[in-house]
């Protein structure tokens, strides 16, 4: 008589708890133990970001009375449409503008070894150590009337005179994807590093050409790095404020500057908060869009 095999536990066949995922030397920690360890992070999440957000939110409906009219200001006045339109716009150049100089540094990153490897990666690395302010400072000395472009464009013999290459759209721009570039190179860095190289010299084999590797095995392969790494410039440059102010005009206010300036000159509280309001579903449907378009495994590497 063959032998009956002893009942398996259900909580052997449920899927693992998030809390009880934490190992600690060697040893699966308890769901108690792991939300004691994270208590302190969610504390203070929820002390210095949920609670004054949620806070400032309430004032754009609850102030001075429970109404939408902050929100309607925002969409009936075509002065605050075409600031987000605008804002929608240049950061979304700022994105292009950042894929096309990021795309082929990570992939030379992945290509080059020893110093040279060494170099472009404390080139990516270094902007991040040094303020925005500092980096949006040297784009003023750089696009200035005297400034060293101008200077050049002169002594090349392409302009006769100084151009105004400051507080225009392309200075926000240029500026702006300057500051955000890391923010791009390092997941398509990543995708690339992830994907074999054995993929690229079977392709040879088969008879493509490195053109056609290129678009048909490798681009599509990292695919999840550039669309993460678009999200992150996009969504980051939708609320940039010190860039505009500086290298831009009024021609070029963006939605944080206009926040600000309600906050600072209007001392409009409760329209400030209905303008954040707007800019938060943007974002959240942007990331909800982009969390059905690329799976979060496939984003961390787990897949190509």
């Amino acid at each position: 008589m063959s032998a009956v095999a002893p009942p398996v536990a259900a909580s052997a066949l449920a899927p693992p708890s998030p809390l009880r995922r934490l190992w600690l030397g060697g040893r699966q920690l308890s769901g108690g133990w792991t939300a004691l360890l994270l208590a302190p992070f969610f504390a203070l999440l929820l002390i210095v970001f949920l609670y004054p957000l949620l806070s400032l939110l309430s004032l754009s409906v609850l102030e001075p009375h429970p109404t939408l009219d902050n929100y309607a200001r925002v969409f009936d006045n075509p002065v605050y449409l075409r600031v987000m339109v605008r804002t929608g716009w240049i950061s979304l150049l700022t994105t292009v503008l950042a894929l096309v100089l990021g795309f082929p540094i990570a992939y030379m990153m992945t290509r080059v070894k020893g110093a040279v490897a060494l170099l472009l990666t404390a080139c990516v690395l270094l902007p991040l150590w040094s303020s925005v302010l500092v980096r949006t400072a040297a784009w003023i000395v750089l696009l200035r009337r005297d400034g060293i472009v101008n200077n050049a464009l002169q002594w090349l013999g392409l302009t006769g005179e100084p151009m105004k290459l400051l507080y225009t759209e392309g200075a926000v721009v240029l500026a702006m994807a300057h500051v955000l570039l890391p923010f791009l190179i390092l997941p398509i860095y990543s995708a690339l590093k992830n994907i074999p190289d054995d993929y690229m010299r079977a392709a040879a084999m088969l008879g493509a050409n490195r053109r056609r590797a290129f678009f048909e095995v490798l681009l599509p392969m990292s695919r999840a790095g550039i669309w993460s790494g678009c999200l992150m410039v996009f969504l980051s440059a939708l609320g940039f404020f010190v860039t505009p102010a500086l290298v831009g005009s009024p021609q070029e206010l963006m939605i944080a500057t206009l926040v600000s300036q309600q906050v600072r000159e209007m001392l409009d509280w409760p329209f400030a908060a209905a303008l954040i309001g707007v800019l938060m579903v943007v974002v959240a449907t942007l990331t909800m869009v982009f969390n059905k378009a690329v799976s979060f495994n496939r984003l961390m590497g787990g897949g190509a």
